[in-house]
């Protein structure tokens, strides 16, 4: 009897002992399992957003951050996600799907000669930092305030694009300590919104008279380092929190990632084909009012949550 008694006290000890799975350890999974466990419709809907996302890079040349967020707001709360963590997990979803598409629109536009390295150069450094530390803050903010910070914003995106606004071309290019600077602002902005930053890089090389298609060029090229370093930072600043959720690396819901990508990638080459048929300029005013009516849908869902 004392044999078994210390036999089982010296298996309790080495259980103790053991080394046990932190809670936010990282959970590997077999891809096939987790498209299988997921929401068929869920899925669904992934993947009808990523062939929107592709198609609309591709038609108006914008990153598909303004129409990811809202709709993965909308999603994650429809699948049960703490609401808040919604807000923050549609931030670095959104910046993580966007990596691949800008990669693949960088590759198109410098094949095609349109893209300013020696700019891309100087502003990425700024880039990177300035994102990079922007995910850092976003960690700590109400999701009602960055609701309300996106909503705002896109509102701002939306009204520039119904009415076209372009900034006079008037000045040239300024000093490389600028364009550090600049960068740092259009990405710490671009990470609070989860974009490209083209909205933002386009008409500042527009402003500095680079010719509208080198500044798109070119401000797809920075739209890469920005996705990049946006992912990273959302993937640091929210894996004590989120890398216990299922499928989840921080703040970024991976499935989402995989889905809106792969077909996204499809689909974009399809815009740019429609670019050259299709009324663009009406479709911008169409586009702008999606945009802000899912922006407002977005922060009436984390406002008042059903």
């Amino acid at each position: 009897m004392q044999s078994v008694d210390a036999k089982v006290s010296i298996s309790a000890t080495y259980l103790a002992l053991s080394p046990q799975p932190a809670q936010n350890e990282l959970k590997l999974f077999n891809l096939n399992e987790t498209f299988a466990m997921i929401d068929p419709y869920f899925l669904l809907s992934l993947l009808t957003l990523g062939a929107f996302v592709g198609f609309m890079a591709g038609l108006l040349g914008i990153g598909g951050g303004g129409i990811m967020v809202p709709l993965l707001s909308t999603l994650f709360i429809w699948q049960g996600m703490p609401i808040d963590k919604v807000v923050h997990l549609a931030l670095g979803t959104a910046m993580a799907s966007i990596v691949v598409t800008s990669f693949s629109s960088m590759r198109a536009h410098h094949l095609k000669g349109g893209v300013l390295w020696p700019v891309v150069k100087a502003m990425t450094p700024g880039i990177i930092l300035g994102t990079f530390i922007t995910t850092f803050i976003v960690a700590h903010l109400n999701p009602v305030f960055l609701a309300g910070f996106f909503s705002f914003f896109m509102l701002c995106i939306g009204i520039q694009m119904f009415v076209n606004a372009k900034p006079p071309a008037n000045r040239s290019l300024p000093s490389k300590g600028v364009l550090v600077a600049a960068g740092s602002g259009i990405g710490g902005i671009s990470a609070l919104v989860s974009i490209g930053g083209g909205a933002l890089s386009v008409p500042f090389l527009y402003w500095h008279n680079v010719n509208v298609k080198q500044a798109i060029g070119t401000s797809s090229a920075l739209g890469f380092p920005i996705a990049l370093s946006g992912a990273a930072g959302y993937i640091i600043n929210g894996w004590s929190e989120s890398s216990s959720e299922a499928y989840t690396l921080g703040y970024i819901y991976v499935p989402a990632v995989l889905a809106i990508s792969l077909v996204s990638v499809f689909f974009a080459p399809l815009g740019v084909k429609m670019h050259y048929r299709l009324p663009v300029g009406i479709i911008k005013k169409i586009f702008a009012i999606l945009l802000f009516a899912l922006s407002v849908k977005m922060l009436i869902s984390i406002v008042f949550p059903s």
